[in-house]
């Protein structure tokens, strides 16, 4: 059997909110589901450490934010080597084109990302969240957002 999310993170990996600021924004996203069955799978998690947040079956390609180049075959290292070191740090410097960025910078198509805090709905039941609908859930948090659609 697989399984979709709908999931927000804060564009900022290491930043996470009150208790209250969650409650607030699972409930703007709550309302955003469509029905008893999306919302029962909806939940606000903390980490100690930045993690993954990963689109599943759905990333078909990485890119340098830089030149464009595909990112594929050195990103899983630079990844394990953060992963080691506990997610202190993000920074890398892409072989492409030599530049210095973030993992969470790069672009991922689909998107996906590198967060403490994660909102995620199991079986959401819909797709996307409108511009609108993302800047609602990100103004009861209190920080900007990135949704991120995963299939495992």
């Amino acid at each position: 059997m697989s399984d979709n999310y709908l999931t927000v993170i804060p564009t900022d990996p290491h930043w996470q909110p009150t208790r209250a600021a969650a409650d607030r924004a699972e409930a703007a996203l709550s309302a955003l589901l469509p029905d008893a069955d999306a919302r029962r799978g909806l939940e606000a998690t903390w980490h100690d450490t930045v993690e993954v947040v990963h689109c599943g079956a759905n990333l078909t390609a990485i890119r340098c934010p830089h030149c464009g180049a595909d990112s594929d075959d050195w990103w899983g290292e630079a990844v394990q080597e953060r992963y080691d070191e506990g997610f202190s740090t993000l920074r890398v410097t892409v072989p492409c084109c030599g530049a210095e960025t973030s993992l969470n910078e790069l672009t991922y198509d689909w998107p996906m990302g590198f967060a403490s805090f994660r909102i995620a709905a199991l079986y959401p039941n819909r797709g996307w969240l409108t511009e609108e609908e993302l800047a609602s859930v990100a103004a009861a948090v209190g920080h900007p957002l990135r949704q991120i659609l995963a299939h495992f």
